[in-house]
């Protein structure tokens, strides 16, 4: 099974901006509190362009959350779920990177 997320994962965007979760709620902790698909995640630092245009990420869409285990009535994500980094204009631009994670709660 795969660790779950918290709000100390590292997660980076391929084109190097940085992740921050704000959990809506912070009842369930490992290590920090547990985050889900459905809390907000603040996007710092995208560079991305295309032909000189800045086209930077701006928001995730997870597409793959545990599939059982749930916080606050949402799925929770893990070392293993899925999200796309996704433009303004909601133009898919990669897949999130997840650098590190918590490693003593699991969950499918």
């Amino acid at each position: 099974m795969p660790p779950l997320l918290t709000t100390a994962s590292v997660l980076m965007f391929p084109h190097g901006g940085m992740v921050t979760a704000s959990p809506a709620s912070t009842k369930a902790q490992a290590g920090g509190p547990i985050v889900r698909s459905s809390d907000n995640f603040l996007v710092a630092g995208c560079t991305f362009n295309i032909s000189g245009v800045p086209h930077p990420c701006v928001s995730i869409q997870w597409v793959q959350t545990a599939t059982r285990v749930q916080v606050g009535g949402a799925l929770a994500l893990t070392q293993s779920s899925l999200g796309m980094c996704v433009a303004a204009d909601q133009t898919p631009q990669g897949p999130v990177q997840i650098q590190s994670t918590q490693l003593s709660v699991s969950g499918l």
